[in-house]
């Protein structure tokens, strides 16, 4: 992974990212009490501007904090820090956390300035060959919390079930409770049966991915029959294909599942049609106004 660049936002200022401080009270540090986004820059434009900022709208209001800037609020930051960082193709985090109060207070919820963090970094690229063989995964058990539709910056589950992909020299884990298919620990999962592509339903069990969304509209773009449904273990594992979508991983091909190759074992014809269209589609979206 590459390195961040310079320069950060830290409640109200650009500042560099390695001088940023916080209280040690933040409420963020204590207890894990705040949400986040990351969205992918392609020259200079922010990909799906608009629903990622809805989706932290809709996790502030979850866990019951005020949202602290508007759409335009956001957009002037974004657009700042882009340029401040060079622009071109990168990736932004934001973080939000319910602000630091004097002391560890479990409840009631304090109503304190929240804490507005962001920072850039290079924008991740699958070179040809990781594009041609595809990706190695594994699955385990969703042992995470109940509310996984909330982007929350709990995420030491996750970190400790992408960790398990890592020991087995994998890139991702995808994630299964009570033996139908959840989402991977960063991302989403399609699979493809018979022409087909399924995608679990959003509940609170999946984080509504905005590439998911993406993914659904360029399958109806290109007439590939979609249904978002239940899917079984048993169909995830004797799948054609199967997908994963994150922000900064694009639409990528799974080839291999815990150690048994996936449809042929190489990227399969419909993915092929959706990164395609995919990669057109973020040409088209580069550099243009936002």
């Amino acid at each position: 992974m590459a390195e961040p660049l310079p320069t950060a936002y830290l409640n109200g200022s650009f500042l560099p990212l390695r001088e940023a401080r916080i209280s040690p009270l933040d409420r963020g540090f204590l207890f894990a009490d705040g949400v986040y986004e990351v969205i992918p820059v392609f020259g200079g434009r922010p990909f799906r501007f608009g629903p990622h900022f809805a989706r932290l709208a809709r996790s502030l209001a979850e866990i019951r904090m005020r949202e602290p800037h508007d759409l335009e609020g956001w957009r002037t930051i974004c657009r700042e820090l882009i340029a401040a960082n060079g622009g071109g193709d990168q990736y932004l985090y934001v973080q939000v956390t319910r602000g630091a109060e004097y002391g560890r207070n479990h409840a009631p919820l304090p109503d304190l300035e929240p804490t507005v963090f962001a920072f850039a970094a290079p924008l991740p690229r699958a070179d040809a060959r990781q594009l041609a063989t595809g990706a190695a995964c594994i699955t385990a058990a969703d042992t995470r919390w109940a509310r996984c539709d909330i982007k929350s910056i709990a995420l030491l589950p996750n970190i400790l079930l992408r960790q398990l992909a890592v020991d087995a020299g994998a890139g991702e884990t995808i994630l299964l409770r009570d033996g139908w298919l959840m989402e991977g620990s960063a991302s989403s999962v399609h699979v493809v049966v018979d022409g087909e592509v399924l995608s679990p339903p959003n509940s609170t069990w999946i984080l509504p991915g905005t590439t998911r969304s993406v993914v659904e509209e360029l399958l109806l773009e290109l007439g590939i029959p979609h249904r978002s449904t239940p899917v079984a273990e048993a169909t995830l594992r004797a799948a054609d294909e199967i997908w994963l979508g994150a922000a900064t991983r694009d639409i990528t091909a799974v080839t291999r599942l815990d150690g048994q190759p996936v449809g042929t074992g190489a990227p399969g014809p419909v993915w092929q049609r959706v990164h395609r269209g995919f990669r057109q589609l973020v040409t088209r979206v580069a550099g243009a106004p936002w």
